[in-house]
């Protein structure tokens, strides 16, 4: 298990794509900036990739977390999340990333941070790293209704922004 610099935002350096931190900046710099088709890159293809959001549900396959990710993107709320105190646990052909997203909401003129408990999971798969995994939840149900409410969610479950 190694602590990894923090935070991890998406403006770092993409080098080597062997390093699990190339995929995890990769993730931030797609959510960050709205990039559909660099999402599409980072996540597997494969039906088995599954999603928990309260925007979606649990969502199983790239298609329908897409469309998760399309509803965030074109919504009326700019989201921005980067990845603090965090750890990586690599074992051979999988990487998990666990530690806290801090953010924020921007809706018209009314703005709140985000705290978010994340998990992601990445597979070493057709010559990249590719997260098959996501779970990310808040902490405080007030927090979790208006984001929901601010970005278009369903109501109640656990949050994650993506």
């Amino acid at each position: 298990m190694a602590t990894l610099p923090t935070p991890i935002t998406g403006r770092e350096a993409i080098s080597d794509p062997r390093e699990p931190l190339t995929a995890l900046a990769e993730f931030y710099r797609a959510f960050n900036a709205g990039d559909l088709a660099l999402m599409a890159q980072n996540w597997d293809s494969a039906g088995d990739v599954v999603m928990d959001n309260p925007l979606g549900g649990i969502m199983r396959g790239w298609p329908a977390i897409r469309e998760v990710y399309v509803r965030i993107f074109d919504g009326p709320a700019r989201v921005s999340v980067a990845l603090h105190e965090a750890t990586l646990q690599h074992h051979g052909e999988v990487f998990v990333a666990i530690g806290r997203e801090r953010g924020e909401l921007v809706r018209g003129g009314e703005r709140f941070d985000l705290a978010i408990r994340t998990s992601r999971v990445y597979r070493w798969t057709d010559g990249r790293w590719r997260q098959i995994h996501h779970h990310g939840s808040m902490d405080d149900a007030d927090l979790l209704a208006r984001y929901q409410r601010f970005v278009g969610g369903r109501a109640g479950g656990a949050a994650a922004c993506g």
